[in-house]
């Protein structure tokens, strides 16, 4: 399981956590965890991934298909 740890929290956010975790019934971390899971529950789903075009292209029935008749080289 991964931590965090944050800094410089002010007094008046720390003192309402813990308000919340007593009304609760929670420990300051129970509370702080909650409010994250709650968060992490409203953020927006991930980005899908982008779409890909497929073009086909159509070859020329007769021809040969040997490298140098593709790439117009001997091979080297």
């Amino acid at each position: 399981m991964q931590a965090i740890h944050i800094r410089d929290v002010p007094d008046h956010v720390v003192a309402a956590l813990k308000r919340r975790a007593r009304a609760n019934h929670r420990s300051l971390q129970g509370e702080v965890l909650a409010t994250l899971e709650d968060a992490a529950l409203r953020a927006p789903p991930p980005e899908p991934p982008a779409q890909l075009r497929l073009t086909l292209s159509t070859a020329p029935a007769t021809g040969s298909w040997s490298r140098e008749a593709m790439y117009d080289d001997d091979g080297r």
